[in-house]
């Protein structure tokens, strides 16, 4: 693991795809630390117990589903969390006891954002750090491509035609905030995450809806 942010801890990358990359983020607090997505290396978990282990882990969508959520379960009593469509996904390996379907705020700093789309239940998270910062971990909704711009999580011959306008909504949604760095799961390029200069933020959104809807 290495720190990225004075309290975000990113994980080693993986490339479950060819030309997919994807990273964890573990956010550590006082009051317990939250971990976002999910990783598949085992041995990234020995140093989140260094880290001082993950109370909650929060995924963004069910593509994040694998063995190792178990296994967090299992060294940290991690309590899971994730969107209620999705719930049936999570439970192949283990059921989440925390659900939501709508925007609300969660352990005093965590605001859950769903933006359906690119999966039913696909939900953002924006975090208050104490340090200051906003964060916005997106998930798959929105991610960094080949060049560094960010791309909408459209999939054209696997997502529904329908579902184009549905993230386009979830795009509209996500552009009213002022995040001061963003973190998607999956990316393209080499690196999952972006600190912004104030202000930008809504430009790149655009350029993504743009690509998006043509």
């Amino acid at each position: 693991m290495q720190r990225v942010q004075p309290d975000i801890w990113e994980t080693e990358v993986e490339s479950p795809f060819t030309g997919l990359t994807v990273h964890a983020y573990l956010f550590v607090r006082d009051a317990g630390n939250v971990l976002f997505y999910n990783t598949g290396h085992r041995h990234e978990i020995e140093r989140m117990a260094a880290l001082g282990g993950v109370t909650y882990q929060y995924l963004s969508h069910r593509d994040e589903v694998g063995e190792t959520l178990a296994l967090i379960h299992e060294r940290f009593g991690t309590r899971l969390a994730g969107h209620i469509a999705e719930r049936d996904d999570f439970a192949r390996v283990r059921p989440p006891e925390i659900l939501f379907d709508r925007r609300e705020r969660h352990l005093d700093t965590i605001e859950v954002i769903p933006t359906p789309g690119h999966s039913p239940g696909s939900t953002c998270f924006l975090v208050d750090s104490p340090h200051g910062k906003r964060y916005l971990f997106t998930g798959d909704t929105l991610y960094r491509n080949e060049d560094g711009g960010w791309r909408a999580g459209f999939i054209p011959g696997h997502s529904a035609e329908e579902d184009r306008e549905t993230l386009a909504e979830s795009l509209r949604l996500l552009k009213t905030l002022e995040p001061d760095v963003v973190f998607s799961s999956a990316f393209a390029g080499e690196a999952g995450f972006e600190e912004l200069a104030p202000g930008e933020w809504p430009g790149l959104v655009d350029r993504a809806l743009d690509e998006l809807l043509g």
